[in-house]
Formats: structure tokens, C-alpha cells, sequence
């Protein structure tokens, strides 16, 4: 290790966020496992590549604006 890096070394310091952190962990045990509970509802899904490629199949090109009028119909 360098000279640089071993004067600057804090091997006690934590931050205060990971203190905070430790401290919600030991107080609440089974938080990660809630958290990847909470995860897996809304994250962690299979995609039907088949569903998705017909969806992107159905989509019908928009306008620019779509509110204007057509010339050629009027």
C-alpha cells in the first residue's frame, strides 16, 4: 500500500447512512427479505416475448399532431 493511501486509511469510520442502515437491519431482521418480497411483485416478471412481439405488431402509427386536420380528406 502507499504512503498516500495509509495516511488517509480510516479503517473505524462509517458514514452516517451506513450506520443508519446497520442500526434499521438489527432492529428489523427480516427487512431484505421484504424488501425482495416487494420486489418480486412488481419487478422481477417473465416477459412473454410472444405477447410482446403481437402488441408491437398492433400498434398503428399516430400523426405528428393529432389534433390537425387532414388536407386531403376535406
Amino acid at each position: 500500500m502507499s504512503l498516500l493511501l495509509r495516511i488517509f486509511r480510516r479503517p473505524d469510520y462509517k458514514s452516517d447512512v451506513t450506520q443508519f442502515i446497520d442500526q434499521l437491519k438489527t432492529e428489523q431482521p427480516d427487512l431484505e427479505s421484504r424488501q425482495r418480497a416487494g420486489r418480486a411483485i412488481w419487478w422481477d416478471k417473465s416477459v412473454d416475448r410472444q405477447a410482446q412481439e403481437e402488441w408491437r405488431e398492433s400498434q398503428v402509427p399516430q400523426k405528428p399532431y393529432v389534433y390537425g386536420t387532414d388536407p386531403t380528406n376535406q
